[in-house]
């Protein structure tokens, strides 16, 4: 019996967005993409159990990619709640940047942008544990419920931050994204004011920046 070629999710992951950039479209079939591969279908079902699911997994693998980064950092370990998440935005951008061609066609490919958020479902898991690791110091209510209800709400509103974030890289268009770092670094200063109560000055700031740069949420 012929030996299996063997392969890792991060070839079929790399050989599927080489082909969609270059045709611009899905491979015909899993069968037509396993051949051109040189692997049976099998294999690809042992990672994948479609392309729909491999492209959800890709915005995973470029989350594991950046925190497998931070964690070969040795000052990283010491940096508080703030520059963690502040280092994670950057770093993650930084790899998003990098495959920036298939970063808009995926999310821009479907005028229904629920379908698009779909291929962000694993991301966000990864997301909300990242952001349960970190241990954000919150407000100190003295009441259980409330603080309950502040610890299941915190993952919901970085999501949601890391979202807006997302969409200001894609419609960036500013040399080397400059303003998408600016805008990082208010939206982290933001968050972290308004978690401890202090939200004045720097809630303002972010809202002019945004108001400047005429911001259109809609993915």
């Amino acid at each position: 019996m012929e030996t299996q070629k063997e392969i890792s999710e991060n070839q079929l992951v790399s050989k599927y967005i080489d082909i969609l950039l270059e045709t611009g479209k899905q491979p015909a079939s899993i069968y037509t993409f396993s051949k051109e591969l040189g692997i049976d279908e099998s294999t690809f079902y042992k990672h994948f159990s479609s392309f729909e699911h491999l492209e959800e997994k890709v915005f995973t693998l470029f989350f594991d990619n950046a925190t497998s980064l931070l964690e070969n950092n040795e000052d990283f370990k010491d940096y508080d709640a703030k520059n963690k998440l502040l280092s994670l935005y950057f770093t993650y951008v930084e790899i998003l940047t990098e495959n920036r061609s298939y970063v808009l066609l995926a999310l821009n490919d479907n005028k229904n942008s629920l379908k698009n958020l779909k291929k962000l479902e694993g991301l966000k898991k990864s997301f909300g544990h990242f952001i349960n690791k970190l241990q954000i110091e919150k407000i100190d209510f003295k009441q259980e419920r409330i603080e309950k209800f502040q610890e299941r709400g915190i993952q919901e509103v970085f999501w949601v931050q890391f979202l807006i974030i997302l969409k200001f890289w894609m419609d960036d268009s500013s040399s080397v994204f400059e303003k998408t770092d600016v805008f990082i670094e208010k939206s982290i200063h933001a968050s972290f004011e308004i978690i401890n109560t202090k939200p004045a000055k720097s809630f303002l700031d972010l809202g002019k920046f945004l108001l400047k740069e005429k911001m259109d949420f809609k993915f």
